[in-house]
């Protein structure tokens, strides 16, 4: 009998995020507003590139694969527009709105 191989929550968010752009979008809007963690963010729209594909989110920003992976790390630290040229490729956008 053979185990079933374990898929990590990382995974399963990247498949359903590139299947689904409502959920994609909704996924970013509350990492946005997680004031509590900052890092939260960063940690979605590194999902959100690797579910569109790292080189082609790279490419469609203008930035270099390796400092696109940089800014999105656990230690990066983007610039807004960094940000903002991600979330564009990525066919999402940073909106702000009254608390």
């Amino acid at each position: 009998m053979k185990s079933k191989t374990s898929v990590s929550q990382d995974q399963t968010i990247v498949r359903r995020l590139r299947k689904d752009p409502e959920f994609a979008a909704q996924y970013l809007k509350a990492a946005l507003e997680d004031e509590d963690e900052p890092r939260v963010l960063l940690i979605a729209l590194r999902h959100l590139a690797q579910a569109r594909g790292i080189a082609r989110v790279a490419r469609a920003a203008g930035i270099e694969r390796e400092s696109l992976y940089r800014a999105l790390s656990v230690r990066g630290n983007p610039r807004l527009s960094t940000l903002v040229a991600v979330t564009k490729a990525i066919g999402l956008r940073l909106t702000v709105e009254a608390a």
